[in-house]
């Protein structure tokens, strides 16, 4: 396995986004698309000579959607769950937390959508998502396990937690499913997340101060 993991923080509030690239197989995916990326994609794919063959959306809030439409015009397929399903086809729902607030939001549909337990096959490796909603009804993360990788959008940052305050957001429902869908992945599991660094799920339960792992 040739697998190449760059983070991207782009946009206004420079969230992360990641490409996978296995220059061996000439393919790529990118999870996540946040405003100004594409430029920086096409050169990295033009380094490792790879096609971009998915999109993975964690969630719909702007920040993290706003090149999506980009991507979309060039036929990549995108991959996201039905509950953001307002949130992709119509974000200027969410011009008024946006920033800054006049901010360019362009909507897609879907391709192919997910749910909890999907499977997907990507770049030769399996990808089991997961539902993890609280900060967003839709928020999924996708999980790599022969690259010991979790991308999981805003639901869980290295000592914090996606906020649960905007539309559609519930701790409780947060801390539940940080509970069940990514404190039962293997403890050395990386976790990516939306914006910062990263962790890893053992860190996360020993140490985050929001969800204990007891």
């Amino acid at each position: 396995m040739s697998l190449k993991v760059r983070i991207f923080p782009a946009g206004y509030i420079q969230t992360n986004a990641f490409l996978l690239s296995d220059p061996e197989r000439g393919e790529a995916v990118l999870v996540d698309a946040p405003h100004d990326l594409v430029d920086m994609v096409d050169k990295a794919l033009a380094e490792d000579g790879c096609a971009l063959k998915a999109l993975l959306i964690t969630h719909g809030h702007y920040d993290h959607i706003g090149d999506v439409a980009k991507f979309a015009r060039r036929g990549v397929p995108l991959y996201g769950h039905k509950a953001d399903k307002t949130l992709f086809e119509n974000p200027a729902c969410m011009q008024a937390y946006a920033y800054p607030p006049d901010i360019d939001l362009e909507g897609f549909e879907v391709d192919h959508w997910v749910e909890d337990g999907s499977r997907l096959e990507l770049l030769g490796l399996e990808c089991e998502v997961r539902h993890v909603p609280g900060h967003c009804p839709g928020n999924v993360l996708f999980y790599f396990p022969a690259a010991k990788a979790a991308f999981v959008g805003d639901a869980l940052f290295a000592g914090g937690i996606g906020r649960t305050d905007l539309p559609g957001g519930s701790f409780s429902d947060l801390e539940r499913a940080i509970r069940e869908r990514i404190y039962t992945l293997p403890a050395d599991t990386v976790v990516l997340p939306g914006h910062g660094p990263n962790t890893t799920v053992g860190d996360e339960i020993s140490f985050n101060p929001y969800v204990s792992g007891e």
